[in-house]
Protein backbone atom coordinates (compact mmCIF):
# COMPACT_ATOMS: atom_id res chain seq x y z
CA UNK A 1 0.00 0.00 0.00
CA UNK A 2 1.31 3.21 -1.07
CA UNK A 3 1.83 6.01 1.86
CA UNK A 4 0.37 8.79 1.65
CA UNK A 5 2.59 11.55 2.26
CA UNK A 6 1.32 13.48 4.61
CA UNK A 7 2.20 10.89 6.84
CA UNK A 8 6.01 11.37 6.59
CA UNK A 9 5.70 15.55 7.60
CA UNK A 10 4.86 16.96 11.10
CA UNK A 11 1.51 17.96 11.71
CA UNK A 12 1.13 21.90 10.89
CA UNK A 13 -0.07 22.64 14.65
CA UNK A 14 3.01 21.24 15.66
CA UNK A 15 4.51 24.51 15.24
CA UNK A 16 2.22 26.21 17.36
CA UNK A 17 2.89 23.79 20.52
CA UNK A 18 6.82 23.89 19.84
CA UNK A 19 6.79 28.20 19.49
CA UNK A 20 4.68 28.11 23.07
CA UNK A 21 7.01 25.60 25.23
CA UNK A 22 10.29 27.73 23.93
CA UNK A 23 8.41 30.55 25.46
CA UNK A 24 6.98 29.56 28.09
CA UNK A 25 10.64 27.92 29.08
CA UNK A 26 12.44 31.11 28.38
CA UNK A 27 9.52 32.84 30.82
CA UNK A 28 10.02 30.44 33.49
CA UNK A 29 14.38 30.43 33.66
CA UNK A 30 14.79 33.76 32.41
CA UNK A 31 12.48 34.26 35.51
CA UNK A 32 14.48 31.74 38.02
CA UNK A 33 18.01 32.76 36.44
CA UNK A 34 17.80 36.07 38.37
CA UNK A 35 15.53 35.04 41.93
CA UNK A 36 18.64 34.06 44.24
CA UNK A 37 20.45 36.96 44.00
CA UNK A 38 17.17 39.09 44.21
CA UNK A 39 16.61 37.01 47.27
CA UNK A 40 19.51 36.78 48.75
CA UNK A 41 20.89 40.61 48.24
CA UNK A 42 17.92 42.91 46.81
CA UNK A 43 15.43 41.36 49.68
CA UNK A 44 18.56 40.86 51.96
CA UNK A 45 17.20 37.71 53.17
CA UNK A 46 20.90 35.84 52.86
CA UNK A 47 22.24 33.11 50.80
CA UNK A 48 20.36 30.42 52.58
CA UNK A 49 16.98 31.89 52.73
CA UNK A 50 17.37 32.73 49.34
CA UNK A 51 18.16 28.52 48.87
CA UNK A 52 15.46 27.99 50.66
CA UNK A 53 12.81 29.94 49.26
CA UNK A 54 13.77 28.79 45.62
CA UNK A 55 13.89 25.02 46.08
CA UNK A 56 10.81 25.30 47.97
CA UNK A 57 9.44 27.48 44.97
CA UNK A 58 10.94 24.46 42.61
CA UNK A 59 8.80 22.04 45.27
CA UNK A 60 5.71 23.90 44.00
CA UNK A 61 6.40 23.87 40.74
CA UNK A 62 6.89 19.71 40.70
CA UNK A 63 4.32 19.34 42.87
CA UNK A 64 1.26 21.12 41.22
CA UNK A 65 1.53 18.40 38.44
CA UNK A 66 -0.73 16.27 39.95
CA UNK A 67 -3.57 18.94 40.26
CA UNK A 68 -2.91 19.64 36.41
CA UNK A 69 -2.58 15.91 35.66
CA UNK A 70 -6.48 15.56 37.71
CA UNK A 71 -7.57 18.89 35.94
CA UNK A 72 -6.67 17.55 32.69
CA UNK A 73 -8.02 13.73 32.73
CA UNK A 74 -11.07 14.10 34.58
CA UNK A 75 -12.67 17.65 34.21
CA UNK A 76 -11.22 20.42 31.25
CA UNK A 77 -9.15 18.31 28.73
CA UNK A 78 -5.67 19.22 27.92
CA UNK A 79 -6.13 22.16 25.63
CA UNK A 80 -8.58 23.73 28.31
CA UNK A 81 -6.25 23.21 31.10
CA UNK A 82 -3.28 24.19 29.26
CA UNK A 83 -4.97 27.45 27.89
CA UNK A 84 -6.42 28.20 31.27
CA UNK A 85 -3.79 27.74 33.74
CA UNK A 86 -1.68 29.85 31.53
CA UNK A 87 -3.48 32.64 32.62
CA UNK A 88 -2.25 32.11 36.01
CA UNK A 89 1.29 31.91 34.84
CA UNK A 90 1.04 35.04 33.35
CA UNK A 91 -0.42 36.93 36.17
CA UNK A 92 2.51 35.56 38.33
CA UNK A 93 5.45 36.84 36.23
CA UNK A 94 2.87 40.25 36.02
CA UNK A 95 2.82 39.91 40.24
CA UNK A 96 6.71 39.94 40.50
CA UNK A 97 7.23 42.65 38.01
CA UNK A 98 5.99 44.89 40.17
CA UNK A 99 8.89 44.76 41.86
CA UNK A 100 10.33 48.65 41.40
CA UNK A 101 6.58 49.51 41.60
CA UNK A 102 6.79 49.32 45.36
CA UNK A 103 9.46 50.63 47.82
CA UNK A 104 9.13 48.79 51.22
CA UNK A 105 11.46 45.47 51.50
CA UNK A 106 8.02 43.92 52.99
CA UNK A 107 5.73 44.48 50.20
CA UNK A 108 8.57 42.98 47.87
CA UNK A 109 8.57 40.34 49.87
CA UNK A 110 4.71 39.77 49.71
CA UNK A 111 4.75 40.14 45.92
CA UNK A 112 7.68 37.57 45.65
CA UNK A 113 5.63 35.00 47.23
CA UNK A 114 2.46 35.83 45.61
CA UNK A 115 3.85 36.01 42.35
CA UNK A 116 6.25 32.51 42.78
CA UNK A 117 2.56 30.94 44.33
CA UNK A 118 1.09 31.83 40.89
CA UNK A 119 4.16 30.41 38.52
CA UNK A 120 3.99 27.60 40.75
CA UNK A 121 0.57 26.95 39.99
CA UNK A 122 0.50 28.01 36.61
CA UNK A 123 3.81 26.36 35.57
CA UNK A 124 3.31 22.92 37.43
CA UNK A 125 -0.37 22.68 36.16
CA UNK A 126 0.76 22.49 32.70
CA UNK A 127 3.70 20.63 32.70
CA UNK A 128 1.78 17.13 32.83
CA UNK A 129 -0.38 18.55 29.71
CA UNK A 130 1.72 20.03 27.05
CA UNK A 131 4.19 16.91 26.46
CA UNK A 132 1.19 14.68 25.91
CA UNK A 133 -0.62 17.25 23.82
CA UNK A 134 2.48 16.64 21.53
CA UNK A 135 1.81 13.04 20.98
CA UNK A 136 -1.94 13.65 20.37
CA UNK A 137 -1.38 15.16 17.70
CA UNK A 138 -0.11 12.47 15.89
CA UNK A 139 -2.39 9.80 14.19
CA UNK A 140 -1.22 5.75 14.38
CA UNK A 141 0.20 5.47 10.68
CA UNK A 142 2.59 8.92 12.02
CA UNK A 143 3.98 7.38 14.84
CA UNK A 144 7.38 6.94 13.33
CA UNK A 145 7.20 11.10 13.88
CA UNK A 146 7.13 10.96 17.37
CA UNK A 147 10.41 10.20 18.15
CA UNK A 148 11.94 13.40 16.47
CA UNK A 149 9.26 15.03 17.52
CA UNK A 150 9.81 14.69 21.14
CA UNK A 151 13.51 15.73 20.19
CA UNK A 152 12.38 18.69 18.74
CA UNK A 153 10.32 19.62 21.62
CA UNK A 154 12.74 19.10 24.31
CA UNK A 155 15.56 20.75 22.20
CA UNK A 156 13.13 23.67 22.13
CA UNK A 157 12.81 23.75 26.33
CA UNK A 158 17.22 23.88 26.56
CA UNK A 159 16.82 26.49 23.22
CA UNK A 160 14.54 28.95 24.92
CA UNK A 161 16.34 28.50 28.83
CA UNK A 162 19.66 28.55 27.39
CA UNK A 163 18.68 32.58 25.76
CA UNK A 164 16.88 33.18 29.09
CA UNK A 165 20.00 33.06 31.28
CA UNK A 166 22.05 34.99 29.07
CA UNK A 167 19.44 38.31 28.19
CA UNK A 168 17.80 38.44 31.86
CA UNK A 169 21.02 38.67 34.16
CA UNK A 170 21.65 41.31 31.47
CA UNK A 171 18.53 43.32 31.55
CA UNK A 172 18.14 43.18 35.96
CA UNK A 173 21.46 45.18 36.00
CA UNK A 174 20.91 47.75 33.23
CA UNK A 175 16.69 48.44 33.80
CA UNK A 176 16.28 46.80 37.20
CA UNK A 177 14.51 43.72 38.20
CA UNK A 178 10.86 45.18 37.37
CA UNK A 179 11.56 44.90 33.85
CA UNK A 180 13.70 41.78 34.27
CA UNK A 181 10.74 39.90 35.55
CA UNK A 182 8.49 41.74 32.90
CA UNK A 183 9.93 40.82 29.96
CA UNK A 184 10.10 36.57 31.28
CA UNK A 185 6.19 37.69 31.54
CA UNK A 186 5.81 39.12 28.10
CA UNK A 187 7.51 36.43 26.50
CA UNK A 188 4.85 33.73 28.29
CA UNK A 189 1.74 36.14 27.49
CA UNK A 190 3.24 34.86 23.73
CA UNK A 191 3.03 31.59 24.52
CA UNK A 192 -0.31 31.48 25.44
CA UNK A 193 -0.86 33.59 22.37
CA UNK A 194 0.95 31.31 20.10
CA UNK A 195 -1.00 27.90 21.73
CA UNK A 196 -4.53 29.71 21.37
CA UNK A 197 -3.39 30.77 17.34
CA UNK A 198 -3.77 27.01 16.68
CA UNK A 199 -7.13 26.10 18.51
CA UNK A 200 -8.28 25.41 15.07
CA UNK A 201 -5.76 23.32 14.11
CA UNK A 202 -5.27 20.85 17.24
CA UNK A 203 -6.43 17.00 17.33
CA UNK A 204 -8.16 16.74 20.73
CA UNK A 205 -8.07 13.47 22.25
CA UNK A 206 -11.13 12.40 24.44
CA UNK A 207 -10.49 12.60 27.79
CA UNK A 208 -9.91 9.16 29.26
CA UNK A 209 -11.15 9.98 32.98
CA UNK A 210 -10.04 6.91 34.95
CA UNK A 211 -6.41 7.33 34.00
CA UNK A 212 -4.39 6.92 36.57
CA UNK A 213 -7.86 6.37 38.84
CA UNK A 214 -6.94 3.10 38.98
CA UNK A 215 -3.36 2.49 40.49
CA UNK A 216 -4.93 4.84 43.42
CA UNK A 217 -8.29 3.03 43.65
CA UNK A 218 -5.81 -0.36 43.80
CA UNK A 219 -3.77 1.11 46.59
CA UNK A 220 -6.53 1.85 48.45
CA UNK A 221 -8.18 -1.85 48.46
CA UNK A 222 -5.02 -3.25 49.50
CA UNK A 223 -4.15 -1.40 52.42
CA UNK A 224 -8.12 -1.61 53.50
CA UNK A 225 -7.94 -5.75 52.83
CA UNK A 226 -4.56 -5.94 54.13
CA UNK A 227 -5.52 -9.27 55.93
CA UNK A 228 -7.31 -10.83 53.26
CA UNK A 229 -3.17 -11.17 51.61
CA UNK A 230 -2.60 -14.52 50.19
CA UNK A 231 0.38 -16.28 51.98
CA UNK A 232 3.41 -15.56 49.50
CA UNK A 233 1.38 -13.58 47.25
CA UNK A 234 2.82 -10.05 48.14
CA UNK A 235 1.06 -6.96 49.06
CA UNK A 236 -1.01 -6.95 45.96
CA UNK A 237 -3.19 -10.30 46.66
CA UNK A 238 -5.61 -8.70 48.20
CA UNK A 239 -6.77 -7.30 44.84
CA UNK A 240 -6.84 -10.51 42.92
CA UNK A 241 -10.05 -11.69 41.81
CA UNK A 242 -11.36 -7.70 42.34
CA UNK A 243 -9.40 -6.30 39.46
CA UNK A 244 -8.16 -7.91 36.66
CA UNK A 245 -4.92 -10.12 36.28
CA UNK A 246 -3.71 -7.25 33.66
CA UNK A 247 -4.40 -4.36 36.14
CA UNK A 248 -2.87 -6.54 39.48
CA UNK A 249 0.54 -6.89 37.27
CA UNK A 250 0.58 -3.33 36.04
CA UNK A 251 0.35 -2.35 40.00
CA UNK A 252 3.04 -4.56 40.84
CA UNK A 253 5.33 -3.16 38.11
CA UNK A 254 4.55 0.47 38.79
CA UNK A 255 5.52 -0.30 42.94
CA UNK A 256 8.90 -1.93 41.12
CA UNK A 257 9.73 1.28 39.18
CA UNK A 258 8.39 3.41 42.42
CA UNK A 259 10.90 1.67 44.52
CA UNK A 260 14.02 2.56 41.82
CA UNK A 261 12.39 6.12 41.61
CA UNK A 262 12.79 6.14 45.59
CA UNK A 263 16.65 7.07 45.55
CA UNK A 264 15.98 10.11 42.46
CA UNK A 265 15.67 12.54 44.81
CA UNK A 266 18.63 12.29 46.29
CA UNK A 267 20.08 13.73 42.80
CA UNK A 268 17.36 16.15 42.29
CA UNK A 269 18.41 17.81 46.02
CA UNK A 270 21.96 18.46 44.29
CA UNK A 271 20.91 18.83 40.51
CA UNK A 272 18.89 22.17 41.44
CA UNK A 273 21.50 23.25 43.30
CA UNK A 274 22.99 24.67 40.15
CA UNK A 275 20.05 27.67 40.53
CA UNK A 276 21.27 28.28 43.53
CA UNK A 277 24.00 27.45 45.67
CA UNK A 278 26.54 27.40 42.30
CA UNK A 279 25.38 31.16 41.41
CA UNK A 280 25.67 32.24 45.47
CA UNK A 281 29.34 31.11 44.59
CA UNK A 282 29.67 32.38 41.05
CA UNK A 283 28.85 35.93 42.91
CA UNK A 284 32.23 35.86 44.65
CA UNK A 285 34.09 35.40 41.86
CA UNK A 286 35.38 37.31 38.86
CA UNK A 287 32.93 38.09 36.34
CA UNK A 288 34.61 37.23 32.74
CA UNK A 289 35.28 39.87 30.63
CA UNK A 290 34.69 39.21 26.94
CA UNK A 291 37.33 39.75 24.71
CA UNK A 292 37.64 42.54 23.05
CA UNK A 293 38.64 41.24 19.83
CA UNK A 294 35.49 39.19 19.58
CA UNK A 295 33.08 42.42 20.63
CA UNK A 296 34.53 44.30 17.86
CA UNK A 297 33.60 41.67 15.39
CA UNK A 298 30.96 43.30 13.01
CA UNK A 299 27.45 41.07 13.64
CA UNK A 300 28.83 38.74 16.64
CA UNK A 301 30.19 41.87 18.99
CA UNK A 302 26.55 43.79 18.37
CA UNK A 303 24.44 40.74 19.32
CA UNK A 304 26.93 39.94 22.40
CA UNK A 305 26.31 43.36 23.32
CA UNK A 306 22.84 43.37 23.29
CA UNK A 307 22.16 40.04 24.74
CA UNK A 308 24.63 40.01 27.40
CA UNK A 309 26.72 43.13 27.49
CA UNK A 310 30.49 42.82 27.85
CA UNK A 311 30.87 40.19 30.89
CA UNK A 312 29.55 37.04 31.79
CA UNK A 313 28.67 36.63 35.30
CA UNK A 314 27.05 33.97 37.93
CA UNK A 315 23.86 34.21 36.90
CA UNK A 316 24.54 33.95 33.15
CA UNK A 317 26.63 30.56 33.71
CA UNK A 318 23.54 28.58 33.91
CA UNK A 319 23.40 29.08 30.14
CA UNK A 320 25.92 26.58 30.90
CA UNK A 321 23.52 23.62 31.49
CA UNK A 322 21.34 24.09 28.76
CA UNK A 323 23.74 24.40 26.33
CA UNK A 324 25.49 21.56 27.35
CA UNK A 325 22.35 19.45 27.30
CA UNK A 326 21.70 20.41 23.58
CA UNK A 327 25.29 19.00 22.76
CA UNK A 328 25.30 15.81 24.84
CA UNK A 329 22.05 14.21 24.02
CA UNK A 330 22.51 13.84 20.23
CA UNK A 331 26.74 12.85 21.57
CA UNK A 332 25.21 10.02 23.99
CA UNK A 333 22.01 9.11 21.52
CA UNK A 334 24.32 9.00 18.62
CA UNK A 335 27.27 8.21 19.73
CA UNK A 336 28.39 7.00 22.91
CA UNK A 337 25.09 4.54 23.85
CA UNK A 338 25.68 2.17 20.09
CA UNK A 339 29.63 2.82 20.88
CA UNK A 340 29.08 1.06 24.02
CA UNK A 341 26.77 -1.56 22.55
CA UNK A 342 29.13 -2.12 19.38
CA UNK A 343 32.06 -2.95 21.75
CA UNK A 344 29.29 -5.19 24.16
CA UNK A 345 28.75 -3.64 27.10
CA UNK A 346 25.36 -3.85 28.38
CA UNK A 347 24.40 -0.61 29.56
CA UNK A 348 20.54 -0.76 30.57
CA UNK A 349 18.87 2.33 31.81
CA UNK A 350 19.27 1.61 35.42
CA UNK A 351 23.28 0.91 34.69
CA UNK A 352 23.12 4.99 33.16
CA UNK A 353 20.83 6.38 35.82
CA UNK A 354 23.76 4.96 38.43
CA UNK A 355 26.44 6.34 36.69
CA UNK A 356 24.69 9.84 36.37
CA UNK A 357 24.29 10.13 39.79
CA UNK A 358 28.05 9.46 39.73
CA UNK A 359 28.93 12.45 37.77
CA UNK A 360 26.62 14.63 40.15
CA UNK A 361 28.54 13.79 43.41
CA UNK A 362 31.86 14.66 41.19
CA UNK A 363 31.12 17.78 40.07
CA UNK A 364 30.08 18.49 43.71
CA UNK A 365 33.79 17.65 44.77
CA UNK A 366 34.97 20.07 42.23
CA UNK A 367 32.74 22.72 43.65
CA UNK A 368 33.70 22.22 46.53
CA UNK A 369 37.15 22.67 45.55
CA UNK A 370 36.64 26.07 43.55
CA UNK A 371 34.94 27.10 47.20
CA UNK A 372 37.64 26.30 49.07
CA UNK A 373 40.23 28.70 46.71
CA UNK A 374 37.69 31.46 46.91
CA UNK A 375 37.23 31.35 50.46
CA UNK A 376 40.89 31.28 51.29
CA UNK A 377 40.67 34.37 48.85
CA UNK A 378 41.97 33.79 45.46
CA UNK A 379 40.48 35.99 42.59
CA UNK A 380 38.93 33.22 40.84
CA UNK A 381 37.37 33.77 37.33
CA UNK A 382 33.57 32.58 37.39
CA UNK A 383 34.44 30.27 34.22
CA UNK A 384 35.80 27.74 36.20
CA UNK A 385 32.57 26.70 36.81
CA UNK A 386 32.15 25.49 33.29
CA UNK A 387 34.07 22.19 34.35
CA UNK A 388 31.65 21.14 36.82
CA UNK A 389 28.44 22.40 34.50
CA UNK A 390 29.78 20.19 31.96
CA UNK A 391 30.06 17.01 34.23
CA UNK A 392 26.65 18.03 36.17
CA UNK A 393 24.86 18.46 32.97
CA UNK A 394 26.25 14.59 31.85
CA UNK A 395 24.91 13.59 35.01
CA UNK A 396 21.87 15.17 34.32
CA UNK A 397 21.29 13.68 31.05
CA UNK A 398 21.71 9.96 32.70
CA UNK A 399 19.29 10.27 34.96
CA UNK A 400 17.10 12.57 34.12
CA UNK A 401 16.28 11.73 30.01
CA UNK A 402 17.21 8.06 30.99
CA UNK A 403 14.41 8.00 33.72
CA UNK A 404 11.78 9.24 31.54
CA UNK A 405 12.40 6.34 29.30
CA UNK A 406 13.04 3.68 31.89
CA UNK A 407 9.43 4.60 33.22
CA UNK A 408 7.76 4.79 30.07
CA UNK A 409 9.41 1.20 29.16
CA UNK A 410 8.62 -0.48 32.65
CA UNK A 411 5.49 0.66 32.96
CA UNK A 412 1.91 -0.68 31.37
CA UNK A 413 -0.07 1.47 29.19
CA UNK A 414 -2.73 1.91 31.32
CA UNK A 415 0.11 3.08 34.31
CA UNK A 416 2.22 5.53 32.34
CA UNK A 417 0.34 8.49 33.43
CA UNK A 418 1.20 7.31 37.39
CA UNK A 419 4.80 6.37 36.89
CA UNK A 420 4.79 10.14 35.15
CA UNK A 421 3.58 11.57 38.22
CA UNK A 422 5.83 9.62 40.54
CA UNK A 423 8.98 11.04 38.70
CA UNK A 424 8.19 14.96 38.61
CA UNK A 425 7.46 13.81 42.35
CA UNK A 426 11.31 12.92 42.78
CA UNK A 427 12.08 16.71 41.66
CA UNK A 428 9.19 17.71 44.21
CA UNK A 429 10.90 15.92 46.88
CA UNK A 430 14.20 16.18 46.55
CA UNK A 431 13.38 19.95 46.12
CA UNK A 432 11.86 19.79 49.49
CA UNK A 433 14.08 17.89 51.49
CA UNK A 434 17.28 20.59 50.58
CA UNK A 435 15.20 23.77 51.26
CA UNK A 436 15.02 22.43 54.68
CA UNK A 437 18.31 21.51 55.11
CA UNK A 438 19.54 25.17 54.06
CA UNK A 439 16.90 26.05 56.73
CA UNK A 440 18.19 24.21 59.50
CA UNK A 441 21.69 25.26 58.86
CA UNK A 442 21.25 28.84 59.89
CA UNK A 443 22.79 29.13 63.20
CA UNK A 444 21.93 32.73 63.35
CA UNK A 445 20.24 35.69 61.18
CA UNK A 446 22.04 39.55 61.46
CA UNK A 447 21.29 42.48 60.67
CA UNK A 448 21.47 43.21 56.84
CA UNK A 449 20.49 39.54 55.91
CA UNK A 450 24.30 38.25 57.08
CA UNK A 451 23.53 34.88 58.26
CA UNK A 452 25.81 32.14 60.82
CA UNK A 453 26.03 28.87 59.50
CA UNK A 454 26.19 25.79 61.14
CA UNK A 455 27.93 24.35 57.53
CA UNK A 456 30.37 26.33 55.65
CA UNK A 457 29.88 26.38 51.51
CA UNK A 458 32.62 23.77 51.28
CA UNK A 459 31.64 21.53 53.66
CA UNK A 460 28.33 21.83 52.43
CA UNK A 461 28.96 20.84 48.64
CA UNK A 462 31.50 17.98 50.12
CA UNK A 463 28.64 16.86 52.44
CA UNK A 464 26.18 16.65 49.56
CA UNK A 465 28.80 14.94 46.97
CA UNK A 466 29.52 12.24 49.43
CA UNK A 467 25.60 11.73 50.42
CA UNK A 468 25.29 11.43 46.99
CA UNK A 469 28.04 8.64 46.46
CA UNK A 470 26.55 6.70 49.15
CA UNK A 471 22.98 7.05 47.37
CA UNK A 472 24.46 5.81 44.13
CA UNK A 473 25.95 2.65 45.85
CA UNK A 474 22.72 2.32 46.98
CA UNK A 475 21.19 2.38 43.29
CA UNK A 476 23.10 0.06 42.40
CA UNK A 477 22.42 -2.78 44.24
CA UNK A 478 18.53 -1.52 43.73
CA UNK A 479 19.76 -1.70 40.06
CA UNK A 480 21.13 -5.23 40.32
CA UNK A 481 17.83 -6.69 41.95
CA UNK A 482 15.54 -5.24 39.47
CA UNK A 483 13.44 -7.60 37.40
CA UNK A 484 13.26 -5.86 34.20
CA UNK A 485 9.60 -5.96 32.72
CA UNK A 486 11.16 -5.26 29.29
CA UNK A 487 14.23 -7.11 28.82
CA UNK A 488 18.02 -5.02 29.58
CA UNK A 489 18.20 -5.45 25.74
CA UNK A 490 15.15 -3.57 24.23
CA UNK A 491 16.21 -1.12 26.37
CA UNK A 492 19.48 -0.39 24.77
CA UNK A 493 19.74 2.56 22.06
Amino acid sequence: MKRNPSDDRFPPQIKYIISNEACERFSFYGMRSILTLYIAKTLGMGPSSASEIVHLFVFGVYFTPLFGAWLSDRILGRYKTILYISLFYCLGHGVLAMADVVTSIESKKWLLYAGLALISIGGGGIKPCVSAFVGDQFQSKQSHLLEKAYGLFYWSINFGSFFSFLVIPRIAKDSGYGWAFGVPGIFMALATLMFWMGRKHYRHVPMVRDSGGGFWEMLWHALTHLRARKPGRGFWSSCEGTFTAEEVEGARAATRVAGVFSLIPFFWALYDQNSTTWVLQGDKMVPYVISQSVMTLPVVGEILRFMIGDTIGAEQMQSMNALFVMILVPVFTLVLYPLTEKIGTRVTTLRRMGTGMFLTAVSFLMIAVIEQQVSGGQKLSVLWQTVPYLVLTAGEVLVSNTGLEFAFREAPSAMRSTLMSFWLLTVAVGNLAISKVFALNVKARLPGGGEVLYLSGTGLFNLCAVMLFVVGIAFVFVARRYTYRVEPSETRH
